[in-house]
């Protein structure tokens, strides 16, 4: 009699909690039902206003006919009454004001659903999602920042476009379904903001096109290095032969023999410094400086997963070189984080600086994605480091990257994301993969023909570590494959040893992106670097002129790099 009653109390109970997980489920798919109806009420709210001002009218609609999504940005213009007085390049700060009111609205939803029964993979993807959403915010407002327009927006709306597509590949990383109740809440949110900042972009770069290019150009062929005046104010090289986007005393520091009298904080195991780990003495950096932070790292291997926020900028960490100072974690995809926070060290903070250490992931290639480095810092450089892992090592997620003097060791995507880098002077190198695996050193992620990104490899060493040298003949190594639509990516003037398969590059999915894609290789030499055999891709360019490959060097593709001289690295702003 006890042992039924306790059956029927243990089936009361879980009735119970089934009957609370379906009334969650039902709510939040009100909420999504409410918020659909709202956002497409807002979009076509004011659609009949068009009839009083035939004029205004017939300019939004000129103007949005060539974006990739000209009905999205014909109805969003149509909520924001400013349209009614705006000229033609007035347009683009209207879109840009309605993709910013997009995102405060698609975080404050975000935030909303905080309370709400979730399992733990979900929270993770919607964590990331939030982060992402705020930080789209954060890069439209300097986009536009006081009423005027920046001439960084391309590499800013890049970035956003960016973060959108990175709160979705959360739930993919984490085998999420289309149908998982926290997803169908994101996606249409995530999709809505990015075609509305993907129109913002096309906008921004047509208008700054002469008058006489604007009338015979459409919006969806703007090449982001086009020769023409729209870049050229990014190009700017010191009398010393560096960009002008880093300070003298940034220079300095990076030449010094010896940092550690000049660190601000020391870290160290020991306790001979000021802290014993890495994340109390960021946690202690001023916020928001101008000036640069210096924290110097002793020897010692720092088993610590580190996150650098926007708010920590111009910090600098230094170590006692890439041997003795290392950061080590292994979280991975395969133990329940996304691809985003596997992140052994990830920075988002402006003007990052790294110097003389390692960072790694030891996850290994059974645990497939797990990122050493994930960078989402402006105008950042990393010199004379190590950076190890297996399966998406260096995260070059956003914005303006630069490497020197680096080695990058990886099996599959190990150098992948969407930043506009160049990587220079640096060793590649390629281990062992698993059984049945093929090495891809590069996975660029670029989804718009406009945004101002890519990888640029520019005088490096692409090697085999001694582990896959002993099976290379085995083993197929290739240059890159396409993540993402519009995968852009650049080998200049490198040795590419005899690892590197004859074709070059690997197909992603079938034909997938091979006509969309960007793949250039000029003046390789080595093992590897013969074309005869690469692929016959419509996007594969093997270039010959010096003047298209300057393009991709970083007196030029770094968009705004009179920042890497104060960084004080040694620097070649175009080619050998």
């Amino acid at each position: 009699m006890k042992s039924s009653c306790l059956r029927v109390s243990e089936e009361k109970v879980k009735k119970s909690k089934i009957r609370e997980v379906l009334a969650a489920l039902i709510s939040i798919l009100l909420v999504f039902a409410i918020e659909f109806v709202a956002i497409e009420a807002s979009e076509g709210s004011n659609g009949n206003d068009s009839h009083t001002n035939h004029h205004a009218w017939t300019t939004v609609t000129s103007a949005c006919s060539n974006t990739r999504y000209p009905k999205r940005c014909v109805s969003s213009m149509a909520s924001y009454p400013a349209y009614q007085t705006a000229k033609l390049h007035d347009l683009t700060k209207v879109a840009l004001q309605v993709s910013l009111t997009r995102a405060r609205k698609a975080r404050e939803f975000t935030r909303s659903l905080q309370k709400n029964l979730m399992k733990e993979r979900e929270r993770m993807a919607w964590r990331d999602c939030l982060e992402l959403f705020e930080d789209t915010i954060h890069h439209l407002r300097v986009c536009s920042r006081n009423g005027s327009l920046s001439p960084d927006c391309p590499i800013w709306l890049s970035a956003s476009l960016t973060n959108q597509e990175t709160c979705l590949n959360g739930f993919r990383d984490l085998n999420l379904s289309a149908t998982n109740p926290i997803r169908a809440l994101m996606s249409p949110r995530a999709v809505n903001l990015s075609e509305l900042v993907s129109n913002s972009l096309s906008m921004y770069k047509f208008s700054t096109l002469p008058a006489k290019t604007r009338n015979n150009r459409s919006l969806l062929s703007v090449d982001t290095n086009e020769d023409g005046d729209f870049n050229s104010h990014y190009g700017r090289v010191s009398e010393d032969g560096f960009p002008e986007w880093l300070s003298p005393r940034d220079r300095k520091l990076l030449r010094a023999s010896s940092l550690a009298s000049l660190a601000h904080v020391v870290v160290a195991q020991d306790g001979s410094g000021h802290y014993w780990k890495i994340a109390q003495a960021i946690k202690a950096a001023p916020r928001n400086s101008r000036k640069r932070y210096i924290i110097f790292i002793k020897a010692g291997i720092y088993k610590e997963n580190i996150d650098i926020s926007k708010k920590v900028t111009n910090l600098m960490l230094v170590g006692a070189g890439k041997s003795k100072t290392i950061v080590t974690g292994r979280r991975s995809v395969q133990d329940g984080y996304t691809t985003f926070r596997t992140a052994t060290v990830a920075v988002s903070g402006k003007g990052f600086i790294a110097r003389d250490m390692t960072f790694e992931n030891t996850a290994g290639p059974e645990k497939h994605q797990a990122v050493a480095l994930r960078v989402g810092s402006d105008q950042s450089a990393v010199y004379r480091c190590s950076i190890r892992g297996y399966q998406d090592t260096l995260y070059v997620y956003s914005l303006r990257q630069f490497y020197r003097e680096v080695d990058i060791y990886g099996t599959v995507d190990f150098i992948f994301g969407n930043a506009a880098v160049v990587i220079q002077n640096s060793n590649i190198i390629a281990r062992r993969p698993m059984i049945n695996q093929k090495n891809t050193i590069t996975a660029q992620g670029r989804t718009d023909p406009n945004e101002n990104t890519g990888i640029s490899i520019h005088n490096c060493n692409v090697l085999a570590s001694p582990a896959l040298a002993r099976v290379k003949g085995h083993i197929k190594t290739f240059l890159g494959r396409p993540w993402k639509e519009y995968s852009r990516t650049l080998f200049i003037q490198s040795t590419l040893d005899n690892h590197i398969d004859p074709a070059g590059w690997l197909e992603w999915d079938g034909n997938f992106a091979l006509s969309t894609l960007y793949y250039g290789e000029y003046m390789n030499r080595g093992g590897g670097a013969g074309t005869s055999k690469r692929v016959n891709w419509p996007g594969f360019h093997v270039i010959t002129s010096a003047r298209e490959a300057y393009k991709f060097t970083a007196g030029k593709f770094i968009h705004g790099s009179s920042w890497i001289p104060s960084t004080g690295l040694a620097f070649t702003p175009g080619l050998n």
